[in-house]
């Protein structure tokens, strides 16, 4: 029906680095000479003024940067408030659905984007460094890739997402999988069964690897952005679940050492500095989840919670609540051990000194 039809659309790399504990975006933006965005992101569809990022990422257009396999890429990077620079890497499309399928499944699997976008950022944070607050040394980095496809005109009609579901659903999830070979049945219908749409002629496919978005450059724009705000939030609940695992780990390994009293005093030490972790990154985890403001039924707050569910946002967010409720808990058990060990000490004192007493009142009587 469409296959004759060359398709058109981008093809996008997110690249996603965690970069630093958090970012000045008033330094950022005087140091690139931009100024700060009225609104983000600009929703097609209704939505309400209040419905936008609490402080919208600062953007840095940076253009060419080469080609990928003879085609020209575009790149830019957003910073986010909470540590995250996102690399996008663009390449047009013009081609038929096999070398769709075939550039596809190139683009998810390809080390060499993340490569180039690595070297990017660390070029431009050259010149950014003063707005970084804490840098992170060794960066975690999270992917993601988006396939967007302008509308098909089939017969002198657009073709409606329903249509292209049923001619072209197992390329369609090919490409979202990034995988070379066709799906099962079971496969297709699992993957195609987390897809949306607002208009008759306007698809949204997502899955853990990328996305398929059926829709104008422009009418898709919005859709990408919380794409890569939901992949913001995985890396970030990512980096908090590793900071967590490590400290816990540590208070572990000093509760089991041997209980003599020294170490008993020194738990109120330890536990503080636990608690005070605790907090920063409770604080820096609801910073990051509420960055952006939704109402529950409007259709992005369900494109958002369909993508946070599918790449993972969620899962990493209960590891993340569930380390933060242990560390808690120690805090709770190590305050009370060395209540107890204070209790002790303060009683052994009262005894010692009800001794000296009597001695003394003893020896005056002799």
């Amino acid at each position: 029906m469409a296959d004759g039809n060359a398709l058109t659309g981008t093809v996008r790399a997110l690249l996603l680095f965690d970069i630093a504990e958090e970012l000045d975006l008033g330094h950022l933006n005087r140091l690139l000479g931009t100024s700060p965005s009225k609104r983000e992101p600009a929703f097609r569809h209704p939505a309400p003024e209040y419905v936008r990022y609490e402080r919208p990422p600062v953007g840095d257009v940076i253009g060419p940067c080469g080609t990928y396999e003879g085609q020209p890429l575009t790149a830019r990077i957003r910073y986010f408030d909470y540590g995250v620079a996102s690399v996008e890497m663009q390449m047009g499309v013009n081609s038929g659905w096999e070398d769709l399928l075939r550039l596809g499944t190139r683009w998810v699997s390809s080390p060499e984007l993340e490569r180039r976008a690595g070297e990017l950022l660390r070029e431009r944070l050259a010149l950014l460094r003063p707005a970084l607050k804490k840098p992170t040394d060794g960066w975690i980095t999270e992917d993601y890739y988006v396939i967007q496809i302008n509308p098909i005109t089939a017969n002198g009609a657009v073709l409606t997402a329903e249509q292209l579901l049923a001619s072209h659903g197992s390329g369609i999830a090919q490409i979202v999988r990034g995988e070379e070979a066709p799906l099962s049945a079971a496969e297709q219908q699992e993957v195609l069964r987390s897809n949306m749409s607002y208009y008759p002629t306007d698809l949204l496919v997502v899955a853990w690897a990328a996305a398929f978005v059926y829709d104008t450059e422009f009418g898709a724009s919005p859709t990408i952005d919380l794409l890569e705000y939901a992949n913001t939030q995985l890396l970030e609940f990512r980096y908090y679940d590793e900071v967590l695992t490590r400290v816990l780990a540590d208070v572990y390994r000093r509760l089991e050492n041997k209980r003599t009293l020294w170490p008993q005093w020194r738990l109120a030490r330890h536990a503080e500095e636990l608690n005070t972790i605790r907090l920063d990154y409770r604080e820096l985890a609801e910073r990051t989840d509420n960055a952006i403001k939704f109402i529950s039924d409007m259709f992005y707050a369900r494109a958002y919670r369909l993508a946070a569910a599918r790449i993972g946002v969620n899962d990493y967010r209960n590891l993340v609540t569930d380390k933060l409720a242990t560390a808690r808990d120690l805090y709770d058990s190590m305050m009370n051990e060395f209540h107890q060990g204070r209790a002790f000490v303060l009683e052994l004192m009262v005894v010692i000194i009800l001794m000296i007493e009597i001695v003394f009142l003893f020896r005056g009587k002799v």
